[in-house]
């Protein structure tokens, strides 16, 4: 369908994502695939964020006319620690749902194209309430596995079978499966099992069923995933829809959403290096490293003897000076390439990368998995610890590490696993096969496809409260 700009009733959809990296970049993909299909979007961030995004944005203006970004106050002080999950959450719920209700109360007055419908990141589930309310279309995102989703979704059964108590807390570190077919699982490897002391776990339990009650509101749970990655997941629980993987690279575009700005002569230092050579490592937006175990991570890739491109972004460690072991600069040279942020699905896609060292966040295997390079993987909390069995259990395209009796990775581990995935043809070949699989459900007539396609047609087909689809229809 042919963009529009004139308000003659075309769809209008409201995009809010949580207020992670990784959860703004697959949603803003997601508004502009919907661009792309003739309706117009409003994507809200938090007002830290809409500075961060529109920053770092590929010019202003280059969304076209449909595009609408705006921001609403996340309810925490601008010195409060928005990586604080309990903290932040809890400010959120209490502020964003009345100023968002605003913000849709006030484009519905002064704009013909009224909002029809609300797509909402399951990290922000009260959103869903508000357009409940509003009885206008409502829609829940998971950004991540579609696994890690389905957890949430049973809780009621992780409690009866004795894996957590009813407030959330383990009760066990053995593995568990949903089904038979589905990928294992740890109770300590939950979003809020990770995430540190008891009192913790109880309060982002609480905001998970929060999420839960949100879900059985929604009228489509659209994930950021694919059948050709997660086909028992997909098929013990049809109430889930794959539309991925949401990659700008599908639509030969430049990825948009970064919260840095990203380093594009890393892309000129590729070109220097043989095929198939580079060791890329990057760690995502949340990942923190000690001083030691950072250095025996940089003294790893310096045992190699391999060119490597390294992501270390602000904050990547507590240290601000002396990151780097002594002389270790003037040692790699030129064979190093350090930089604080990297356009990843154009380094992921060039011919000379061997491999992907990763935190194995959904985004970033998503991408890897797309462009068909193998993994290493070094996870560092919530679904990457999922992703991990996938890689290395499941889809069989890459390694973990394993760490010492003081719980470092060391030096000659990460040696000894580079060496081990490169030299070992297997892991391309799998890695290369996974690539095709995923093609082909984006590509016209894949499972993918289709399913955006039916979802695009069902907010065009609105009628006043939203409930121009029956649940039986969607499996719900």
């Amino acid at each position: 369908m042919e963009n529009q700009n004139n308000n003659t009733g075309i769809t209008h959809v409201l995009v809010i994502p949580y207020i992670a990296q990784g959860h703004v970049i697959p949603l803003l993909e997601l508004a502009q695939c919907l661009i792309v299909h003739g309706t117009k979007v409003t994507f809200v961030n938090t007002e830290v964020n809409h500075k961060l995004v529109t920053k770092t944005w590929l010019e202003r203006g280059s969304f076209g006319p449909l595009m609408h970004m705006v921001s609403i106050p996340d309810g925490m002080e601008p010195w409060e620690d928005r990586n604080d999950f309990v903290r932040s959450c809890e400010a959120m719920h209490q502020v964003m749902p009345g100023k968002l209700e605003e913000l849709i109360e006030t484009i519905n007055k002064t704009d013909d194209d009224k909002i029809s419908c609300v797509i909402a990141d399951a990290g922000m589930p009260w959103a869903i309430h508000v357009a409940e309310k509003l009885r206008i279309q409502r829609v829940m995102f998971w950004s991540a596995p579609a696994a890690a989703f389905s957890a949430l979704l049973s809780l009621q059964k992780l409690i009866n079978d004795g894996i957590i108590d009813n407030e959330g807390v383990p009760l066990h570190q053995n593995t568990f499966q949903l089904s038979p077919t589905m990928p294992s699982m740890r109770s300590t490897e939950f979003g809020w099992t990770c995430m540190g002391s008891v009192p913790t776990i109880k309060a982002l339990f609480q905001f998970a069923l929060i999420a839960v009650e949100a879900a059985k509101a929604a009228q489509w749970l659209l994930c950021n995933s694919t059948i050709a990655l997660e086909s028992a997941t997909f098929n013990l629980f049809p109430n889930l829809v794959a539309i991925g993987p949401l990659l700008a690279s599908n639509r030969l575009a430049k990825q948009a959403g970064h919260f840095w700005n990203e380093d594009m002569t890393c892309l000129e230092w590729l070109d220097q290096q043989p095929a198939c050579s580079v060791v890329y490592v990057a760690f995502g937006s949340f990942t923190i490293f000690n001083q030691t175990q950072f250095q025996e991570l940089a003294l790893g890739l310096e045992l190699t003897n391999r060119p490597f491109l390294w992501v270390v972004r602000p904050g990547l460690t507590k240290e601000t000076c002396d990151m780097y072991p002594d002389g270790y600069m003037d040692r790699i040279g030129t064979r190093g390439k350090i930089v604080s942020w990297a356009p990843q699905q154009a380094v992921l896609a060039h011919p000379s990368i061997a491999c992907f060292l990763s935190h194995c966040g959904w985004n970033s295997t998503l991408e890897g998995v797309s462009r068909g390079v193998p993994f290493l993987c070094w996870p560092y909390f919530a679904d990457q610890l999922l992703n991990r069995t996938y890689i290395c259990d499941v889809w069989m395209n890459g390694l973990g590490f394993e760490k010492d009796e003081n719980g470092v990775i060391g030096r000659h581990e990460i040696m000894g696993k580079i060496d081990q995935l490169i030299n070992n043809r297997e892991f391309k070949t799998r890695a290369l096969d996974l690539k095709e699989k995923v093609a082909d459900s984006i590509r016209e007539d894949g499972p993918s496809c289709k399913n955006f396609k039916r979802f695009v047609k069902w907010t065009q087909e609105k009628d006043g409260d939203g409930e121009n689809v029956t649940k039986i229809q969607l499996g719900l």
